[in-house]
């Protein structure tokens, strides 16, 4: 009762809380579910997320693909109409759904109309506690899983992971080092029992989150004490621990990437350092500094790439930091020069001040809007959940404020004193090699075509 006095009282101020994204009073409801409630801009819309604190990261190799095949078949229907009469449902109360499965969590997006709000959140509760995950289900599902991960996984394909061709650069980094799986994760071994399982010990109040934004319902709160409430909890599944780097890399491979062609891509990758006092935006800013580094000197100063890059990418328990660049083949080691210059620049000078300030300032202003609408505001909220704490989400743009230039210096140096992994992904070989190699062919073949008709004349 306490939970649902507090949250008609939230809803009774909406006003002046919709003012401040970063305010957010959720409460817990007492089978332990987090609820975020958040008046929106947008009137006769409500943006509804159910995060699931399960994702692949919480199995084996082998198991990986468990909470994607549970998420599709909770969409398999609750009664004898199936999935088509599930979907129809949703439809007549103008309402879009769909879920989505990551390394860390399973989500449940859904844009509705205001006035339906609870029907589909009544539809959705349904779909939690409701749905039978018989055999026919199980294995339409995982059809549907099969085709979303690229369709059969022959043998072909398995053999061309293990030769590191089937996986892009930072995906096969992240291999060498024993950061993510080889091959990729099948679902025809999967059982229903071992769904059964997943969806018992993860798929829990005490383990989920309901966020909705938007023109929130006044009678909400005592709708979810009524509803949502009624959840049995479990006792909370331990997550594994993150994978770890626990082997070696090569310091730089060529990648095989098609037949023929004269394209290559050179990606350059630094394992993140840990920040002790640093902020964390300090990285973001980083990212920023030597994505501009890299267009001024490989775009505007060499002319050798029309579009580099600079980008975060985390594996396990590890974030790297990678710089990349579409090139023409044979300016692969004049690129790679360059870049060895500007680290060796970077590192003895240092970043500049002005370019620094410059872009530090546009990161700060690009807070103000960033995060537009009520289906943008539940997404940012989903991404930071980690980030919340006692009513309010921690504001970037101050964060990204207090990051010094000798702060960002000393993160760079720490980032750019390592040598790296140097992946570049190119052809087999050129469109000139292939010329010189056919009209090579085409020569012997007429010299030894030669060679016969001459010994015929000579037997004559």
């Amino acid at each position: 009762m306490r939970c649902l006095l507090f949250a008609c009282l939230l809803l009774a101020t909406t006003p002046s809380l919709a003012l401040d994204r970063f305010q957010v009073e959720g409460y817990m409801l007492p089978n332990g579910l987090q609820v975020l409630l958040k008046p929106g801009t947008q009137k006769g819309h409500v943006a509804i997320r159910l995060v699931v604190g399960v994702g692949m990261d919480d199995f084996s190799c082998a198991d990986k693909e468990l909470p994607h095949l549970l998420e599709h078949l909770l969409f398999s229907g609750i009664d004898a109409s199936g999935e088509g009469g599930l979907e129809e449902r949703m439809q007549a109360l103008g309402g879009e759904w769909n879920a989505y499965t990551s390394n860390a969590d399973t989500t449940f997006v859904i844009e509705a109309p205001a006035k339906n709000q609870r029907k589909v959140l009544d539809l959705l509760l349904a779909l939690l506690t409701e749905t039978r995950l018989d055999d026919p289900a199980v294995a339409a599902a995982k059809q549907v899983v099969e085709r979303e991960d690229g369709g059969h996984y022959s043998h072909l394909q398995r053999w061309l992971d293990r030769q590191d061709i089937g996986h892009k650069a930072s995906n096969q980094l992240a291999v060498e080092l024993g950061l993510k799986c080889a091959e990729r994760a099948e679902v025809h071994d999967l059982s229903r029992e071992q769904l059964e399982q997943v969806r018992q010990h993860w798929y829990a109040p005490n383990n989920m989150t309901l966020i909705v934004v938007g023109d929130l319902d006044r009678l909400l709160p005592a709708y979810l004490e009524r509803t949502f409430a009624e959840l049995d909890p479990v006792d909370p599944s331990e997550h594994p621990p993150l994978a770890q780097i626990e082997h070696s890399a090569a310091a730089q491979r060529t990648l095989l990437r098609g037949w023929v062609g004269n394209g290559a891509k050179l990606h350059w990758l630094f394992p993140e350092p840990a920040l002790d006092d640093q902020p964390y935006e300090t990285l973001d800013l980083l990212k920023d500094y030597l994505g501009w580094a890299l267009y001024r000197q490989l775009r505007l100063a060499h002319g050798l790439s029309y579009g580099p890059w600079s980008e975060r990418e985390v594996f396990g328990d590890t974030v790297f930091l990678s710089l990349g660049a579409d090139l023409a083949r044979d300016d692969v080691p004049k690129a790679r020069q360059v870049l060895k210059a500007l680290q060796a620049d970077l590192l003895q000078n240092g970043l500049d001040p002005a370019t620094f300030a410059r872009l530090q300032q546009a990161a700060v202003a690009r807070q103000a809007w960033a995060v537009q609408g009520n289906s943008a505001l539940a997404d940012y909220y989903w991404s930071a959940l980690g980030d919340y704490e006692d009513g309010h989400f921690s504001n970037p743009a101050k964060r990204l404020q207090t990051v010094s230039l000798d702060q960002a210096n000393q993160v760079l140096r720490q980032l750019l004193s390592q040598p790296g992994y140097v992946r570049i992904e190119q052809p087999l070989m050129s469109d000139d090699t292939l010329m010189w190699a056919g009209g090579g062919s085409g020569l012997l073949l007429i010299g030894l075509m030669g060679a016969g008709l001459r010994r015929k004349r000579r037997t004559r």
